[in-house]
C-alpha cells in the first residue's frame, strides 16, 4: 500500500519524526546556450528526510539529475533557496560546496569512474585519504559484499562489481547522504539487483540517507518515498507502507 501526497502538503506531514536532510523552495534551474533556453526546473518545493531511501522517478529532461546536482553542490540554482540541515547551499561559495562534497556527499554515477591502474582497494582509498573519519578500505569493499575482490584491478571485474567497488569508495568517508543517479542504468537485472541490494544494506546499516534517480519504475517499490518529475517540477510524492527486497522486483 502506498499513501500519496501532492506537492502542496509537501512530503512531511506523512510522519513528522524524521528530520530533514534537505529542503528547498522554489528551486530553479535555467540553461541558456546562445538564445535557447532550457527551464530545467520550475520552482522546486521538496522535502528530503534523514535515514531514507527515496527514489526519484521521471523522464529524460525533467528535471530529476538536476536537482540532485543542485542538493550535491556539483551546480548552482538559478533561484530559490536549498538547504542541507541548517546550511543554505545556496548561499555557499565554491570553495564551500567543495568541502561540503567532501564532508559530507557521497556521489554514485551511472559510470563507475574507476582508475582501470588501481586494485578495487586502492580505487577505495582514494577516499580514506582525504576523509575526516574514514572507513577502512576493506570494510567499504565488505560491506558491499566484494572482500574477496580487494586485490582485483576493474578489467577483472563485471560491471555489477564495478559499481559496487564505486559505492565502497563513496560510502568510505562515511557521508551523511548517498546520491546515486542511474546506478543500475547499465546493467542487467541480476547486476542490478545486487548493487539495490548494496545500496540497501549500506541504508539500513549506516543509516545514510539514500537518494536514487532511476528510469527503472520497479525499484520504486523498495523505496520509503518516491518523488515523480515531469517538466520540471514534482507532479507527486508517494510513501510506502511496506517496501520489497530488490530481488522481487520485476525488472
Amino acid at each position: 500500500m502506498a499513501q500519496e501526497i501532492t506537492q502542496s502538503t509537501l512530503l512531511g506531514i506523512v510522519d513528522p519524526s524524521p528530520s530533514r536532510v534537505f529542503h528547498t523552495e522554489g528551486i530553479t534551474k535555467i540553461y541558456r546556450t546562445g538564445a535557447v533556453e532550457v527551464q530545467a526546473l520550475r520552482g522546486v518545493n521538496v522535502e528530503l528526510f534523514s535515514g531514507e531511501f527515496t527514489v526519484l522517478l521521471g523522464a529524460s529532461g525533467s528535471g530529476k539529475s538536476t536537482l540532485l546536482n543542485i542538493l550535491g553542490g556539483l551546480d548552482h540554482a538559478s533561484g530559490g533557496r536549498a538547504w542541507f540541515r541548517d546550511q543554505e547551499l545556496t548561499l555557499m561559495t565554491d570553495r564551500g560546496l567543495t568541502r561540503y562534497r567532501r564532508d559530507h556527499v557521497g556521489f554514485v554515477f551511472q559510470f563507475y569512474n574507476l582508475v582501470p591502474s588501481l586494485t578495487a582497494r586502492e580505487n577505495v582509498a582514494l577516499v580514506t585519504e582525504i576523509a575526516a573519519e574514514p572507513m577502512p578500505p576493506e570494510e567499504a569493499l565488505e560491506r558491499v559484499g566484494l572482500g574477496h575482490r580487494m586485490d582485483h584491478f576493474p578489467a577483472e571485474m563485471s560491471g555489477g562489481e564495478q559499481q559496487r567497488v564505486a559505492i565502497a569508495r563513496a560510502i568510505a568517508k562515511r557521508p551523511e547522504v548517498l546520491l546515486c543517479d542511474e546506478p543500475t542504468g547499465a546493467l542487467d537485472s541480476k547486476t542490478g539487483v545486487q548493487v539495490l541490494e548494496a545500496l540497501e544494506k549500506i541504508n539500513a546499516e549506516l543509516g545514510t540517507s539514500t537518494i536514487v534517480i532511476t528510469h527503472n519504475a520497479g525499484i520504486q517499490a523498495m523505496a520509503h518515498r518516491v518523488i515523480r518529475f515531469a517538466d520540471g517540477n514534482i507532479a507527486d510524492v508517494t510513501v510506502n507502507d511496506t517496501r520489497i527486497n530488490p530481488s522481487e522486483i520485476e525488472w
